[in-house]
């Protein structure tokens, strides 16, 4: 049974298979189609986290694709009432795909180790794939090919920015992060992503000006994702030194777009002119989240049936 848990999951080549198929949807969309590829077909929803990116472009994708969906909250107990194989045991009988938004990544890999359908990665503690792969979705529709294209990242080495790492190594996209060094990629992650793909660059700097020279993409997150908030008051200090605002900008090419997979902490992490200027493009990334996510459930679907 093939999951996306992590970028790990995919070789590059099933990446661009993806991507073109999330493209081939969008663009039916745009012309007022909506093939009915999943009509009968079931999507689980099972948070345990916020949500309302991942949740409503979902639900709206799979409606899009003739199917439906079930939100499943906190309430159905999975991993209290009892334990997760025997839930992902049952409720793989009654879904076709569960899409799965919970902190430890730990409980993902339980849940799909004993669940009879396919499991999606709707954000966890170490990995965001979905976001990455709409990302790179939007960064190909601004910019065109890979090639010399390259995202920086200003900001903490988070589920987010590994996940874009990670996409960026096996498609062949430069990606440098810059952070203070207390929050940047561990070695042991840095000689992976490096290894993954030995021709580009993927480095890491506390020099933003460094990471910023010849960007396609200056990216950025919360200081403090979901489960750090504790740790809000020393971040806000540590990371001072990296808000994106228009003297960032600067530092990179003219022609470098702005990008946030949201929410936004307005004021921390970017100002107001920067996340609503003229570079920024976070309601394509947005968008694009819903039309490469009904790419990934057709592609995960068909992989499936074909098992």
């Amino acid at each position: 049974m093939r999951h996306l848990l992590t970028l790990n999951d995919l070789t590059a080549d099933e990446i661009e298979e993806i991507l073109a198929l999330a493209s081939q949807l969008k663009q039916e969309y745009e012309q007022g189609e909506r093939p009915p590829v999943l009509s009968g077909r079931v999507l689980g929803l099972l948070f345990s986290k916020p949500s309302l990116r991942t949740r409503v472009s979902f639900e709206a994708g799979m409606n899009h694709l003739g199917g439906t969906s079930l939100y499943l909250g906190q309430d159905v107990g999975w991993g209290t009432r009892e334990t997760i194989a025997d839930f992902a045991r049952v409720i793989s009988q009654y879904v076709d795909v569960i899409v799965c938004r919970t902190h430890a990544h730990e409980s993902i890999e339980d849940l799909a180790k004993y669940s009879e359908c396919p499991i999606i990665n709707g954000l966890t503690d170490l990995a965001h794939p979905c976001q990455a792969l709409a990302d790179i979705m939007t960064l190909r529709e601004l910019k065109g090919s890979n090639e010399e294209a390259k995202i920086t990242f200003i900001g903490d080495a988070n589920n987010v920015s590994r996940s874009l790492a990670l996409a960026c190594s096996k498609l062949g996209i430069s990606f440098s992060i810059a952070a203070p060094n207390q929050y940047q990629f561990d070695d042991g992650l840095l000689d992976e992503l490096k290894q993954e793909n030995p021709r580009i660059e993927i480095t890491q700097t506390d020099e933003p000006s460094v990471a910023l020279a010849n960007a396609s993409a200056v990216y950025t997150d919360v200081w403090s994702s979901m489960g750090f908030e504790s740790e809000q008051e020393t971040r806000q200090k540590d990371f001072a030194d990296y808000q994106v605002n228009s003297k960032m900008m600067s530092l990179a090419p003219s022609d470098a777009v702005f990008m946030h997979c949201l929410p936004a902490h307005r004021g921390e992490e970017v100002t107001n002119d920067v996340i609503d200027g003229p570079q920024s493009v976070i309601v394509k990334q947005a968008a694009n989240r819903m039309h490469l996510q009904k790419g990934l459930l057709l592609w995960l679907v068909r992989k499936a049936e074909a098992a």
